[in-house]
């Protein structure tokens, strides 16, 4: 399991991860930050971004805020290496 930090951008256009903004991995997601629906869009592309399924992503603290600390289960050396990835990615 690995944990990192997200800093989500609820109403973009389209969803993407990508980019790094002081060190959280940036989640653009198309729901607004409205009763978790953001958060949850959030999981869902975190999800497929790393490739492990939707119950293997977490939402660890920072549910209501921008910033969040994500959990996801599976294997440590491949989601870090992807990790890495997509923060260099823009």
């Amino acid at each position: 399991m690995i944990r990192f930090s997200v800093r989500v951008h609820p109403g973009s256009p389209t969803s993407r991860v990508g980019g790094d903004y002081n060190g959280a991995l940036q989640v653009r997601v198309q729901a607004r930050a409205v009763d978790g629906a953001a958060t949850d869009e959030v999981c869902a592309v975190l999800a497929h971004a790393f490739g492990v399924r939707p119950g293997a992503v977490q939402c660890v603290r920072g549910a209501r805020l921008r910033t969040k600390l994500i959990a996801i289960e599976g294997d440590d050396d491949v989601l870090a290496d992807q990790l890495r990835t997509l923060l260099s990615s823009t």
